[in-house]
């Protein structure tokens, strides 16, 4: 911790592994609002980002999307670590490009992780498994954060593993809102098979005590909808509920004096 007593944070992202696996468009402001939701302070930033050169000079539009992300990632106190594509032949012939960010990515966490408390790995890549490991021999408290595809390894070893689908804000939503209606992502935590309804549980706001999972105690993040059989989808098997490795869409409608209810529940992923 830092003079002040605040969790000194380091937060390193694999930015196209996380990309091409469901967290396009991820708001990287509200990520790092979420690895300092614990009133910790954020020392490391980085990004790991692929920049094909070749492609640059081809294409002008690439080249401007690329450098304003970057922009943008800076604006937002990320270090930009640039890792150029770099081409291939396979045995057939067939030409590849690669920009692997694994090894710099994990150099620089296990370097820097003795200036820091927390560690955020934002990637879904099996690959760190040992790193993470090292991590946390070291002192470090280690969560990793990712959408699809993710190591089932990398997810056991991590203090804690967060899907990106439920972190408010963090990605936009699948389907446009309309009339104003509130859309929250979560899961089915408890369901009653005799009286077909369970209840799903959704991250309100981003802050700290994410292990405080009871949503009646005003300090957890979490809120609870009530959720009826009749609003999943006709070809849902009910029989899989409760589900915590199955990711919800819902609506949620406000019932007075009742609290929340899950409406028109689709599955957006599963684990």
């Amino acid at each position: 911790m830092d003079r002040n007593g605040q969790l000194k944070v380091g937060v390193y992202v694999d930015v196209s592994n996380i990309a091409q696996n469901g967290g396009f468009g991820m708001q990287y402001d509200v990520l790092r609002e979420f690895a300092c939701r614990n009133d910790g302070v954020a020392i490391r930033l980085n990004a790991y980002v692929a920049y094909d050169e070749e492609m640059a000079k081809k294409n002008s539009e690439y080249k401007d999307k690329a450098n304003s992300f970057h922009s943008v990632l800076r604006d937002f106190g990320f270090k930009v670590i640039v890792k150029h594509v770099r081409w291939f032949i396979d045995e057939q012939g067939n030409r590849f490009g690669k920009a692997n960010a694994d090894l710099d990515m994990a150099v620089d966490t296990l370097m820097q992780s003795e200036r820091l408390d927390y560690v955020l790995l934002v990637s879904g890549d099996g690959d760190f498994v040992q790193v993470v490991r090292a991590l946390q021999n070291k002192g470090c408290r280690v969560e990793v954060l990712a959408f699809k595809n993710v190591s089932h390894i990398l997810r056991n070893e991590a203090d804690v593993f967060t899907s990106g689908y439920l972190v408010p804000d963090l990605i936009a939503q699948d389907q446009p809102l309309e009339n104003g209606v509130k859309i929250a992502r979560g899961v089915c935590y408890s369901y009653y098979p005799k009286k077909s309804y369970g209840f799903m549980r959704f991250m309100k706001n981003i802050r700290g005590g994410l292990w405080i999972t009871d949503s009646r105690k005003s300090s957890s993040p979490y809120g609870t909808a009530f959720a009826h059989s009749s609003q999943f989808p006709d070809n849902f098997d009910l029989k899989t509920l409760p589900n915590r490795e199955q990711i919800f869409e819902f609506e949620l409608k406000e019932i007075k004096d009742k609290g929340w209810q899950a409406e028109n529940i689709r599955t957006i992923y599963q684990y």
